[in-house]
């Protein structure tokens, strides 16, 4: 067989393998999301059914139909749009920029009573809940893939204030702004919840001593969000080489993991890149690990007249994600969630202070490209983000707004204590008033969500390693 036959056959099978994956990927988040939508909206349709409210429609999404059948007179679709779904219920407020307007017997329909309609508007949410939980017990059986990210510092910028201060790579974070930290993850999640930009972080030297230090935030142009300007120890990886680049002359590969540039020991991308665009036209040393073995490669920074700085032609980036499976309590599991949930919602309350606005939350594209970037990683993965989704859902719909379920459960407590139903003009104009709110609101995060292309980059290719466990005793936390 020829060179070319031979690349062709397996440039055809990786195509293949790829469109393969991609099918794997679309149906697996289709199903996820559509699981926890189907059972929010199964349980307002079970509790009609048990309360003897007519149903007229069941959906998953909004918008047209991309399929629909009737059955025992409640029509069930599936629409365009995937930003949740409804049950028809004409009985009670509805909102027809969601779900159309309703049938002509709507006036001879004897109307619900207040405690039906709570009853029916809380059973998505606590179905909601029921699942997310059912999730965590069988992550509880099967193992909770945890990120192994220890909070150590790598590459401290000597002419940085943090330099000045004494911090150096090797020292690992304790505490930022008052909480304890286990990871990078953490550390990041925290700085940019904090309402702050000068936070206490309390940082260790193994055997040595435990200070804290007033640091100053910077702000990601990555995240749009405040981080500090300290990066994890973690050796750079070489994520693509650019064709006709120095990196390529060099002989530098997708995938090599370099330890050192310049006779410098390296512990983060930024170090390397910083070391990079001040040397150009000058061959150094580069040394790499690749598939174990090390290498000592020569590169010559080239020019960029632009910025007047070294460049190899090479996207950098940080190594593949080590996951630990431990046996995390579903009570734990859903304490974390509501931790981070509750946390969310202070740092937007106080956005002024924390620089968290409605820019920075996800809508249906951001969760879909998150849920397909676990998917394509691990399923536990996909199915943890799944008990968060749930739980978020059940809170975000118990709000006191209208058109959401925690609006219908305040109108139907008002009806009861005044012993009469709402004008229902007023109930027709205050729903579709929000509901346009409402999707106006999920256009413009989701707009956000497109802008941020990199959060779709990972979307089919994802790759973490999952550590085998040699014992995994139930973790409380």
């Amino acid at each position: 067989m020829t060179d070319i036959a031979i690349k062709a056959d397996y440039l055809l099978s990786y195509t293949s393998m790829w469109l393969l994956n991609i099918v794997y990927v679309v149906a697996a988040v289709i199903l996820l999301f559509g699981a926890a939508v189907f059972v929010h909206e199964y349980g307002h349709y079970w509790m009609a059914r048990r309360r003897g409210l007519k149903i007229e429609g069941f959906s998953i999404g909004f918008g047209p139909k991309i399929l629909s059948w009737m059955r025992d007179g409640v029509e069930w679709s599936w629409r365009w749009i995937p930003a949740g779904g409804f049950v028809k219920l004409p009985q009670m407020a509805t909102s027809d920029a969601l779900e159309g307007k309703p049938g002509e017997d709507v006036e001879q329909l004897p109307p619900a009573s207040p405690w039906s309609k709570i009853l029916v508007a809380f059973s998505g949410p606590m179905m909601n809940v029921v699942f997310g939980i059912a999730i965590a017990c069988l992550l509880w059986v099967v193992g909770l893939p945890v990120q192994v990210n220890p909070p150590i510092i790598g590459y401290v910028d000597p002419d940085s204030r943090e330099a000045r201060l004494g911090i150096q790579p090797g020292d690992q974070i304790v505490s930022v702004d008052g909480k304890l930290i286990s990871s990078w993850q953490e550390v990041q999640e925290t700085t940019i919840l904090a309402r702050s930009t000068n936070l206490a972080v309390v940082v260790a030297r193994p055997g040595q001593f435990t200070n804290t230090y007033e640091l100053n935030t910077v702000l990601s142009e990555a995240l749009g969000l405040k981080v500090l300007n300290l990066d994890p120890r973690d050796h750079p990886v070489v994520r693509r080489v650019v064709s006709g680049s120095a990196a390529e002359a060099a002989g530098l590969k997708a995938g090599d993991e370099i330890l050192a540039f310049a006779h410098v020991p390296l512990h983060g991308a930024d170090q390397f890149i910083k070391l990079v665009q001040k040397c150009p036209g000058e061959p150094n040393d580069i040394i790499v690990r690749r598939d174990g073995v090390r290498q000592t490669l020569k590169v010559t920074p080239r020019l960029d007249p632009g910025l007047k700085v070294g460049r190899i032609g090479a996207e950098i980036g940080t190594g593949k994600p080590v996951y630990r499976i431990e046996r995390v309590t579903p009570w734990a599991q859903i304490i974390s969630v509501l931790d981070r949930t509750v946390s969310t919602f202070s740092a937007l309350w106080h956005s002024k202070q924390t620089g968290v606005g409605i820019k920075d939350l996800s809508g249906p594209p951001g969760i879909l490209a998150i849920l397909a970037a676990y998917v394509n990683s691990d399923w536990r993965l996909a199915l943890s983000f799944l008990v968060l989704l749930n739980i978020n859902l059940a809170i975000i719909n118990l709000l006191p707004m209208p058109v959401l379920d925690g609006g219908h459960i305040v109108m139907a407590c008002v009806e009861r204590l005044f012993r009469r139903p709402l004008p229902s003009r007023l109930v027709e104009y205050t729903n579709t008033a929000f509901a346009m709110l409402l999707i106006g609101f999920m256009l413009y995060v989701s707009f956000n969500d497109v802008r941020r292309f990199s959060l779709f980059r990972s979307m089919f290719k994802q790759e973490v390693t999952i550590e085998k466990p040699e014992s995994a005793p139930a973790q409380g936390r």
